[in-house]
């Protein structure tokens, strides 16, 4: 089902009181040269957002500073995720798996502030190679297949582009499904021979039949029977982080059904471009497929 991606949700307003407060206290902690939160307190926040690793795949933490409300960020035209208080937001950047290593920009606009960019830098990560044999009319599609496969892309980009209100902060995430890991993310993959994009998720091995379960609080934002993917669903957990499990045999949910952590959505199949029954998870994180392992708790 085509849904149109919901545009970027202004930053809530907080009363006047709670921003004089909100104020306040940042100028009263800047003034005094304090830390804004205890060890514990920043090992607590640290622990429920994804692990920060700067290379091609991965995921960097960006400082925003004070702001009594929250600061709009982009990587490009593409919103980010802004996460915290008006003591202190951060910004999630989401790094492409085709990122070159060396200096990256984000802009970030704060309320009554001019635009500024604030810099990172990528790091060089060489990812395994893995071999496949599939059937070959999944990798020399026909003429019928190549005009369902655009089509679908096209189409999941409208639903890769969903931004809603940013969740409230603890994104650590649970394994869609109990299995082993057979096939991580980043591999540098060849199908019969003829090299591929890379794999942009995690491959875990289950019969087919086994409860897959949602990661993360969110809400369905697609389902399909994809060409590569089989039958599949997106969610949306709020300010651009999305996820979507594939190669699903059952779909139990609905477009717009909104789903706790925990929560079955389907089970585990062997449909689209597979080479056994397995779940793909993905993690898309400002319109770039990042490793979940990143937001899985210790």
């Amino acid at each position: 089902m085509l849904r149109k991606p919901l545009a970027p949700s202004p930053p809530s307003t907080p009363s006047r009181r709670s921003i004089v407060r909100a104020v306040s206290v940042a100028g009263l902690l800047l003034v005094a040269g304090w830390r804004v939160a205890s060890g514990t307190e920043e090992a607590g926040i640290a622990a429920s957002r994804p692990a920060a690793v700067p290379v091609p795949g991965g995921i960097v933490r960006l400082s925003l500073g004070p702001s009594p409300e929250r600061p709009r960020a982009w990587s490009g035209e593409v919103p980010l995720l802004v996460l915290g208080d008006p003591i202190e937001w951060t910004a999630l950047v989401g790094i492409p798996l085709s990122a070159s290593p060396g200096e990256a920009r984000i802009v970030v606009q704060a309320e009554g502030r001019e635009p500024r960019e604030l810099a990172y830098t990528v790091t060089p990560k060489r990812y395994a190679e893995q071999r496949l044999k599939v059937a070959p009319k999944t990798v020399d599609l026909s003429p019928e297949d190549l005009a369902r496969f655009e089509r679908e892309r096209d189409h999941q980009k409208t639903v890769m582009a969903t931004f809603s209100e940013p969740a409230p902060g603890d994104l650590r995430m649970r394994v869609p499904v109990a299995g082993r890991r057979s096939s991580s993310f980043g591999l540098r993959r060849v199908f019969n021979g003829q090299a591929r994009s890379p794999h942009s998720g995690m491959d875990i091995a289950a019969p087919t039949g086994t409860p897959v379960s949602t990661p993360l609080p969110g809400r369905v934002i697609d389902t399909g029977d994809y060409f590569f993917n089989g039958q599949t669903v997106w969610l949306d957990h709020g300010g651009g982080l999305l996820s979507m499990v594939c190669h699903l045999s059952a779909i139990d949910v609905r477009v717009g059904d909104t789903l706790q952590a925990g929560e079955r959505l389907g089970a585990v199949g062997a449909t689209g471009r597979v080479t056994g029954p397995h779940l793909h998870w993905g993690v898309m994180l400002n319109r770039t497929m990042v490793d979940p392992a990143l937001f899985l708790a210790d």
